[in-house]
């Protein structure tokens, strides 16, 4: 395998897992609070939804000329605020309503589904939704030139690989070294307990759901951005790779990261296999290689689901008067 194919699987892997990681510790904050949220994939969807339509809307029908970056932090700016305000019909309905928060998740999934393709054609007339990426980087001064990790970080790269890093340190930080990050896990594992000692279990689980919503809402243009230059009313699955990235890692930050580049790394792969001499040598049918990271999530959730760290309360609703 030579340099060239080298650095191209990673690029491709850094794409898969940024996002990957973002919509996980979206999931994070919501299950911590005691939330289960299964909607991200919708949430992503409408996040990418809005954003694309905005940079379309901007280049195409309003020509405004706006520099990549400011395009990309309105662009990632409307899908945080898409993913906030589709969180609260979520948190409402579990926190409020006390409904069952899986039916809540699987109905916010299938209108977003059905919102992005109905809304897109209503708009445009198709449902592919094109726009003129203008936000790669060639090439970060200085950064670009280190060997090994320049051509891989710093070339042909794009500021959201950055931003999820940064997501990562700072999620990090908040939920372990923060007074709110120990109120929203207390909720997660102990609401009574934390209601007894005057933290609103309630508003703890709606920052929970809003954050989630924002990040997952962010997620879908990340995902987007690198990969493609149109959005077509899906995200292939993405939300429900990330709620399994979230169960691998244990819903700890740390984990998380290496399992997104795990999934991520296994999706390159299974991408781009014909440039590996080997795996191209093998003969193997090209749909062998394109299901092997699915059925390797289906086995890493089996062997990992025994020992699950999750939150103890996630998925109940609040009952002050409970024990």
């Amino acid at each position: 395998m030579t340099i060239a194919v080298f650095n191209s699987i990673m690029h491709w892997t850094i794409f898969i897992m940024i996002p990957l990681i973002v919509v996980s510790l979206g999931g994070l904050f919501s299950e911590k609070s005691g939330v289960v949220n299964i909607a991200l994939e919708g949430k992503m969807i409408l996040g990418a939804f809005f954003g694309t339509i905005f940079m379309h809307y901007v280049q195409n029908i309003w020509v405004i000329t706006m520099p990549g970056w400011l395009l990309l932090l309105c662009t990632l700016l409307i899908a945080t605020i898409v993913g906030i305000i589709i969180s609260l019909v979520h948190a409402y309905a579990s926190i409020n309503l006390r409904a069952n928060q899986v039916i809540s998740g699987i109905a916010i999934n299938m209108f977003a589904a059905a919102f992005a393709i109905y809304g897109a054609r209503s708009t445009l007339g198709t449902q592919h939704i094109r726009f003129t990426n203008v936000m790669r980087i060639d090439h970060v001064p200085g950064l670009g030139s280190i060997p090994f990790i320049g051509p891989i970080m710093f070339q042909n790269t794009y500021f959201t690989s950055l931003l999820g890093i940064i997501i990562l340190l700072i999620v990090s930080f908040v939920l372990f070294k923060t007074k709110f990050g120990l109120r929203l896990r207390a909720c997660g594992e102990h609401p009574q307990a934390a209601d007894s000692v005057g933290i609103s279990v309630s508003k703890m689980r709606y920052a929970g759901v809003i954050l989630s919503g924002a990040l997952a809402g962010m997620g879908g243009v990340i995902y987007i951005i690198p990969i493609a230059a149109e959005f077509s009313g899906t995200v292939a699955g993405y939300g429900f790779l990330a709620l399994a990235v979230l169960i691998f890692g244990a819903w700890n930050p740390k984990r998380i990261f290496f399992a997104a580049l795990f999934f991520g790394l296994t999706l390159s792969v299974a991408s781009q296999f014909t440039a590996i001499p080997f795996l191209r040598d093998l003969g193997i049918h090209a749909n062998f290689f394109r299901m092997t990271p699915y059925v390797a999530t289906l086995v890493v959730l089996a062997l990992t689901s025994k020992n699950t760290l999750a939150p103890k309360a996630v998925g109940q609703p609040y009952d002050k008067g409970g024990r």
